[in-house]
C-alpha cells in the first residue's frame, strides 16, 4: 500500500469513527430529561429538544479547528525561531511565506495536510495540469459562508428530524445525500453520470423509501405516548404516524442542503489553496455568528409565544446549564464534530465529495449496531432490506462494486 493510500485509509477511518460517535451522542442528548423527570408516566416527561442550540454547539465544535490551526502555526513559528543545541539558527524558507501574511497562516499546517504522494512529486509534469492554487484570503474567505449556511439549515432540520426517528433510521435516510450530490455535481461541477450511476441512484431512492416506510410502520417509542383510555388509541396512532412521516421528510429535505454544502466545498477547494483545518474553522466561525444573530430574532418572533419550544432562547439555555448530562454531552459532541468535519473535508480534498458521501453511508452500520446494543430500538427486517439496497446502490454509484450485467 502506498503512502497516499495509507493516508486516505486513516482519514476514512477517522471520519467513520468520529461520525458514528457524533450521531450516537446527539441521540443520547435528545433522550436527556429536563423537566417533570419524577413523573411515573414517561410520556409526560420533557426531553431536551433544542435543535437551534444543538446547531450552535456544532459550529462551536468546528471553530475548535480554527483554534488548533493557530496553535499549530504558533508552534511552528516558535520552533523556527529557536536555535538548535549547537547554536545554529535555521534560516526560514523564503518561498513558503512569500505570498502574503494570510498565506502564511493558511500554510501553517499545509505540510501536515498535503497528500504525501503529491508533496514528494513536486510540480506536475503535465502541461495541462492546473497551476498551483492561490491561498484564500481577504474577501475570498466569505465564500466559506455559503457552505456554512447550507450546513446550518441542513443540521437544524436533521436535529428536528432526529427527535422523531431512531438513530439508525436517521442515518440511513442521510444516505439520500448521494442522490442530491450526484445531481448537483452534474449541474455545478461538470460531472457526467454514466448509465450504471443512474441505475444506482434509482436503487438508492428505493432503499431510502423502504427505510422511510419502516419508520412510519413502526414509529420510535419516544413518539408513541401511553394511553390512559382505550378510546384514544386511534388518535395516538395517527399522531405517531404523522410525527414519523415528519421526521422522514425533515431528514430527507436536509440532504438537499448537505449535498449543496459538499459540492460547494469541492468547488472552493478546487479554486483556492485551503487546508481542511482552516476550512472547517471558517465554516464554524461564519455559522456560529449567523446562529447567534438568529437566536434573539427567532426568540422575539416565535419563542416568546411558545415557551419551552424550539426557539425559546432563555428556556433552551437554562436546560443546558441546569442539567449536567446535557452540557457534558454538548462538550463531547463538540469534540466529535470538530474531528468529524476535519476528516470529512480532508476526504473531500484528497478524494471527492462522493467519496465522503460513501463513507458517511457506511457508518450507518456501526450506528445501527450500537443502537441495538444499547436497546434504543428493535431489529427490523424492513430496515435491513432498505439499508442493503441503499448501500449497494451507493457503492455502485461510486464504482466500489460493479453491476452484474
Amino acid at each position: 500500500m502506498s503512502t497516499f493510500s495509507r493516508h486516505a485509509a486513516l482519514l476514512s477511518l477517522g471520519m467513520l469513527v468520529t461520525g458514528t460517535a457524533n450521531t450516537l451522542l446527539t441521540k443520547l442528548q435528545d433522550k436527556q430529561c429536563v423537566g417533570n423527570c419524577d413523573d411515573p408516566d414517561p410520556s409526560k416527561r420533557q426531553l431536551f429538544e433544542q435543535p437551534v442550540w444543538q446547531t450552535l454547539n456544532m459550529f462551536y465544535g468546528e471553530m475548535l479547528c480554527l483554534a488548533c490551526l493557530y496553535l499549530v502555526g504558533l508552534r511552528r513559528r516558535h520552533t523556527a525561531r529557536s536555535p538548535t543545541e549547537d547554536g545554529y539558527q535555521p534560516i526560514a524558507d523564503v518561498d513558503s511565506d512569500a505570498d502574503s501574511d494570510a498565506g502564511a497562516d493558511a500554510d501553517a499546517d499545509a505540510d501536515a495536510d498535503a497528500p504525501p504522494a503529491a508533496a514528494a512529486a513536486g510540480p506536475p509534469e503535465d502541461p495541462s495540469a492546473p497551476l498551483d492554487l492561490k491561498p484564500i484570503a481577504g474577501w475570498a474567505t466569505l465564500w466559506m459562508w455559503v457552505p456554512a449556511a447550507c450546513d446550518l439549515l441542513g443540521t437544524t432540520l436533521m436535529n428536528v428530524g432526529l427527535f422523531f426517528t431512531t438513530a439508525s433510521v436517521y442515518q440511513m435516510l442521510r444516505g439520500a445525500v448521494v442522490i442530491f450530490s450526484g445531481l448537483f455535481s452534474v449541474l455545478f461541477l461538470g460531472h457526467r453520470l454514466e448509465r450504471f450511476q443512474i441505475v444506482s441512484l434509482a436503487m438508492v431512492v428505493v432503499g431510502v423509501t423502504i427505510v422511510g416506510l419502516s419508520n412510519v410502520i413502526s414509529p420510535p417509542a419516544n413518539i408513541r405516548r401511553q394511553q390512559a383510555q382505550p378510546g384514544e388509541d386511534a388518535e395516538a396512532v395517527d399522531l405517531a404516524a404523522f410525527k414519523a412521516i415528519l421526521g422522514v421528510v425533515l431528514v430527507l429535505g436536509a440532504q438537499i442542503f448537505t449535498a449543496t454544502q459538499f459540492v460547494v466545498e469541492e468547488k472552493i477547494l478546487r479554486r483556492y489553496h485551503l487546508t481542511p483545518l482552516r476550512a472547517v474553522g471558517l465554516e464554524g466561525s461564519f455559522g456560529a455568528v449567523t446562529v447567534m444573530a438568529a437566536i434573539p430574532v427567532l426568540h422575539l418572533a416565535i419563542g416568546r409565544s411558545h415557551p419551552g419550544g424550539y426557539f425559546d432562547a432563555p428556556g433552551g439555555l437554562g436546560q443546558i446549564i441546569n442539567n449536567p448530562s446535557v452540557w457534558q454531552t454538548s462538550i463531547y459532541i463538540m469534540l466529535s464534530i470538530a474531528m468529524f468535519n476535519y476528516f470529512g473535508l480532508s476526504v473531500t480534498r484528497y478524494m471527492s465529495a462522493t467519496s465522503r458521501a460513501t463513507i458517511d453511508t457506511c457508518r450507518t452500520l456501526f450506528i445501527w449496531m450500537s443502537s441495538l446494543a444499547l436497546g434504543w430500538e428493535s431489529f427490523s427486517w424492513i430496515q435491513v432490506l432498505g439499508f442493503a439496497i441503499l448501500v449497494y446502490g451507493t457503492f455502485v454509484y461510486n464504482r466500489v462494486i460493479t453491476l452484474p450485467l
